[in-house]
């Protein structure tokens, strides 16, 4: 393992011998793959890690997107069974058993079982998902050519369908998860105390991580703001449901960038929160992108801000929806973190009716399964880029190529952002 201080590469016995040291500088390494369990971790790896989600320290991240970045890497790392390796195999063990008629039978059974299970693993990677449900339709496809040949050579009539039910149901398996890995749940390859723990040591040994945001800080003493700033408004707002997105986007200066206001629900910052609102509801104009969790929570974040008297109650302001959404996680051909959870399935049931009512029984059948998807496991640039995005394709509401739904009566109209990037 390199040294990230000084380059120099150190073997195991050189760590061992150096109390974990580095040969050359005396750096102290902060991680030991050789004594980790499942998850091993390198200070290159690491390294490498905070100046990718940070592009090259040029933007502000949470911990939990580092967290959600991390088990990205590390799933892209895990090795998969090479297409040679799994073939050779295949191929040997059934030469090997074809002195036995139910040899193969059962050889080809073990294989299915292991690739269709390796096909909806939450360990795995979409990229090894795929791999493995190309497998299945591979061992399908050799089953029913082989399979008929040897049964109608043998003229056994119980054996060719045996043969072509199990030959069509690899194919079927390989075909159906093909369509919906990119629905299918995760879980993290580590836990977050785990994760917490790998953090306060990296930090301990080489300092603190520059662009990493620390939980934001709810103050209520309220920030004097200069009156000739006040008399001016904004022409956007931006909502978020959680005060951790709307800190991230803050601290990357989205708001000076894009002219915009930044707020949370749950009215962060505190110090300037009213301030911000009194300058709002001095502009008709005004449009508010909210921004959020694919979760209960999140997907009643329109719905508060319509409700809710210290927002927009009885306002005609357009209110577009940029997401996250079930029908853009749905729609995407590109997987998405997935997870679930009782505890989401059981207030998705619980929605207001008027959320309900604008979500389509696909949607609904996804949030009361207990599937969501947090901001947070996307990187702050893909945010950003993603905000911006939806931004600049809502200055022509009535525009075809806005990419936007109309949802809702005129006079409170809600728009929504058809694809989340």
């Amino acid at each position: 393992m390199k040294c990230i201080n000084c380059g120099t590469d150190n073997k195991l016995k050189d760590r061992t011998a150096n109390q974990g040291r580095c040969i050359k500088c005396n750096h102290t390494f902060a991680f030991e793959p050789t004594s980790m369990s499942s998850v091993k971790i390198t200070d290159p790896f690491f390294t490498k890690a905070i100046a990718d989600i940070s592009a090259n320290n040029t933007l502000f991240f949470t911990a939990k997107q580092l967290l959600y970045f991390l088990d990205n890497r590390l799933r892209k790392k895990s090795k998969s069974i090479s297409q040679f390796g799994w073939f050779f195999f295949y191929v040997f063990f059934n030469f090997f058993t074809f002195a036995f008629i139910i040899g193969p039978l059962i050889v080809n059974f073990v294989f299915i079982w292991i690739f269709f299970n390796r096909s909806r693993s939450s360990k795995l990677n979409n990229t090894s998902r795929k791999a493995n449900a190309k497998n299945l339709q591979i061992i399908g496809s050799i089953i029913l050519a082989i399979g008929i040949l040897v049964s109608l050579a043998s003229r056994s009539f119980n054996l060719f369908v045996i043969v072509a039910i199990m030959g069509m149901l690899s194919i079927y398996l390989g075909t159906r998860q093909l369509g919906r890995i990119g629905l299918l749940t995760q879980e993290f390859l580590f836990s977050e105390s785990q994760f917490k723990d790998w953090l306060e040591r990296w930090q301990q040994i080489n300092g603190s991580i520059l662009k990493v945001l620390p939980p934001p800080n709810q103050e209520n003493t309220k920030a004097t703001v200069n009156p000739d700033v006040t008399a001016y408004s904004f022409d956007r707002l931006v909502v978020c449901d959680s005060a951790s997105i709307a800190q991230l986007l803050i601290a990357n200066n989205f708001h000076f960038e894009n002219n915009c206001a930044i707020l949370s629900i749950t009215g962060y910052p505190q110090s300037i929160f009213d301030t911000t609102m009194q300058m709002l509801r001095r502009n008709p104009d005004l449009k508010v992108y909210a921004v959020h969790d694919c979760n209960p929570r999140g997907i009643s974040l329109v719905h508060n801000l319509r409700s809710n008297a210290s927002w927009f109650l009885n306002s005609e302001i357009a209110i577009i929806d940029i997401g996250l959404t079930p029908s853009q996680i749905i729609a995407t051909k590109r997987g998405m973190f997935i997870q679930s959870s009782p505890d989401s399935a059981q207030a998705s049931k619980q929605l207001p009716q008027e959320v309900r009512q604008s979500l389509s029984a696909e949607e609904l059948a996804w949030l009361e399964s207990g599937k969501f998807v947090e901001l947070e496991s996307f990187t702050p640039q893909r945010l950003i880029k993603v905000l911006q995005k939806g931004i600049a394709g809502s200055r022509n509401l009535e525009s075809d190529d806005s990419n936007l739904l109309l949802v809702g009566d005129t006079g409170n109209d809600m728009y929504v952002v058809q694809s989340f990037g």
